[in-house]
């Protein structure tokens, strides 16, 4: 416990950056995801192939790889941000992908004569996928964009080596200063636990709340 007491500014630091590069990336991935599973639903070929893609690729890069891309690739191109907004880039657009199809998924599961039936009233795609299909999409798929938010709250940890702070930085401060590896590592991952239990609850609210009014 002297650990944590001890050092507890460092901590608190670590966990509220976590809290918003996981906040932040979420909100990211959230809206390429929506925006990439309409793409990969679209009638226009142009768009169906860059949803195919950018779902390929980023769900076969390793997340690591593509933080190098993003850190270290980009300023080559001029393009110069924080550390903290090119780990943005890399997790919400790497969860974006898996969003997008989990969101695909449940698209798929909206019966063929509800797009049908907007169609023949006269809505274009952009209209029966935004007001009529993608409201009963979300619903089938609460739980794994649940499971995915928390993937991407554990996934943050990787933002540490690239020089952003976040909670499983605090260990190389903390660890030079003398006191045990091993209970530094003990209360890190009671701070992952933290936010990963908070997102579990809101999202197993959400899928409850949702549940009742289908």
């Amino acid at each position: 416990m002297n650990v944590l007491t001890a050092n507890w500014s460092i901590y608190w630091h670590g966990f509220i950056g976590t809290l918003e590069l996981t906040a932040v990336s979420a909100a990211l991935a959230l809206a390429l995801g929506v925006l990439i599973a309409g793409f990969r639903v679209s009638p226009v070929p142009a768009l169906r192939g860059f949803g195919l893609v950018w779902v390929t690729l980023l769900r076969n890069t390793p997340l690591t790889l593509l933080f190098f891309i993003v850190v270290l690739g980009l300023p080559r191109f001029g393009i110069s941000f924080p550390f903290f907004t090119f780990a943005v880039l890399a997790l919400g657009c790497y969860t974006s992908a898996f969003i997008c199809e989990a969101l695909r998924s449940g698209i798929n599961t909206v019966p063929v004569g509800q797009g049908e039936a907007a169609r023949s009233l006269g809505m274009t795609f952009g209209q029966t996928l935004s007001l009529v299909v993608l409201p009963q999409a979300a619903r089938a798929v609460v739980a794994p964009v649940g499971s995915l938010l928390i993937a991407l709250a554990k996934n943050s940890a990787i933002a540490g080596s690239f020089s952003v702070v976040e909670l499983l930085g605090t260990y190389r401060p903390i660890n030079e200063l003398g006191y045990s590896i091993i209970w530094t590592f003990v209360w890190i991952a009671v701070g992952y636990l933290v936010i990963t239990l908070a997102i579990s609850v809101v999202f197993n609210l959400l899928e409850r709340r949702l549940a009742v009014s289908r």
